[in-house]
């Protein structure tokens, strides 16, 4: 199968024992070798959503493969390795507004202004233009913004788009609706397996059910489901059982991010994962993508360390948040500019020209002890 065609380069597909591999042709196949090697090797390990004779759905954070917005995937790898910046992935935070009151929340005010209407679809436009193959709506809880179908339909085919949620307010009608504006996955955020635990998490009884809700509907409205977990010392034992739980209800894939000592966690320092917390979760990576049944894993400490993809923050990944400040990730409280004054391609300029965004990082840089003491001023006051 052809997934990917430009004048200089064709890249091939195929399959077999339900794993992937590529093949470049072409004028600049010798330029792709590197990433296409590196692709293989990487999904080697890998299992797919689904594979078909037409189409390939690898994960919910990759295109679909053929498609306009996989040749741009593959186009940013190919940028990786001439040192060509590319925003692979946008993420705007569309709402402070949310049903919950997490003890891990990252974002630093319920309150305040939010970017218009207008300005998040300009963002979109203006992301799109700079090569993003990926733009994910943030929060607060995105389904309380009543024009979320009209920022999803603003994101062309050069794109996928994605939605994080709790689940509260993503009836089916509204998984509809979001399906019909072309949104390809919601990722439904799950702190716990256990019912109890969850909602101790997100400080409010019945946020369990609203996400069992949500998945539920966001499946028979016809959207890919990822369940998205934030792991920590206090549900790093809950992996197999939070595995179960996505395959009892369908789930597309689960997701597993690994917190971060920022907004309501900052003061938690010593609440994160060990060295052997994140080798679990890697190895948890590799054994449930062996399986040939059952959900995909997506452990990001594992797919993000130095010898797979490096971390993406400032580097291939930017976050706007709700006042319109630009952040290198969404745990990465340092602005580099305001969407209401700058450009997106202006600002991803500035955030390219700092001594800390060169570079390949050893890891994340919020774990970076020096890192954090060069930004101690923005961690403590939150500014």
């Amino acid at each position: 199968m052809q997934v990917a065609e430009k004048p200089l380069l064709k890249i091939e597909a195929e399959t077999e024992g339900g794993k992937i591999t590529f093949r470049a042709t072409g004028p600049l196949s010798r330029v792709a070798g590197p990433v296409i090697r590196k692709i293989n090797e990487t999904f080697s390990k890998e299992k797919p959503i689904s594979s078909g004779p037409d189409q390939i759905v690898f994960s919910t954070w990759i295109p679909p493969a053929p498609s306009l917005a996989f040749d741009r995937m593959i186009s940013s790898q190919v940028a990786a390795l001439t040192r060509r910046r590319v925003p692979d992935q946008v993420s705007i935070a569309i709402i402070r507004a949310c049903p919950n009151d997490c003890v891990h929340c990252s974002a630093p005010s319920r309150t305040g202004d939010v970017l218009s209407s207008e300005d998040v679809k300009r963002v979109i436009n203006e992301a799109l233009d700079l090569g993003s193959y990926m733009i994910s709506f943030d929060g607060g809880e995105p389904m309380l913004r009543r024009d979320l179908p009209d920022l999803v339909a603003q994101v062309d085919e050069r794109a996928i788009s994605a939605s994080f949620s709790s689940g509260h307010g993503l009836a089916e009608e509204r998984a509809e609706s979001l399906k019909r504006a072309g949104l390809y996955a919601v990722r439904i955020s799950i702190d716990s397996p256990n019912p109890k635990e969850h909602d101790r998490f997100r400080g409010r009884t019945g946020a369990f059910s609203d996400a069992l809700f949500g998945i539920k509907n966001a499946l028979a409205g016809g959207l890919m489901v990822d369940l998205f977990m934030v792991a920590s010392p206090m549900n790093i034992d809950d992996l197999e059982d939070a595995y179960s739980l996505a395959a009892e209800l369908g789930a597309h894939e689960l997701s597993l991010y690994e917190i971060v000592a920022v907004g309501r966690w900052s003061s938690h320092m010593n609440e994160v994962l060990s060295k052997g917390d994140v080798d679990r979760l890697s190895r948890f990576h590799e054994e449930k993508n062996r399986l040939p049944e059952g959900p995909r894993v997506s452990a990001f400490p594992y797919l993000l360390s130095p010898d797979m993809f490096g971390c993406f923050a400032g580097r291939r990944w930017l976050h706007v948040d709700a006042s319109g400040d630009v952040l290198p990730c969404a745990y990465m409280p340092i602005p580099f500019g305001n969407v209401r004054d700058k450009s997106l391609k202006d600002i991803w300029k500035e955030m390219g020209r700092d001594r800390w965004m060169k570079g390949k990082p050893e890891g994340c840089m919020m774990k970076d002890e020096k890192f954090r003491q060069a930004h101690s001023f923005i961690f403590e006051t939150g500014e």
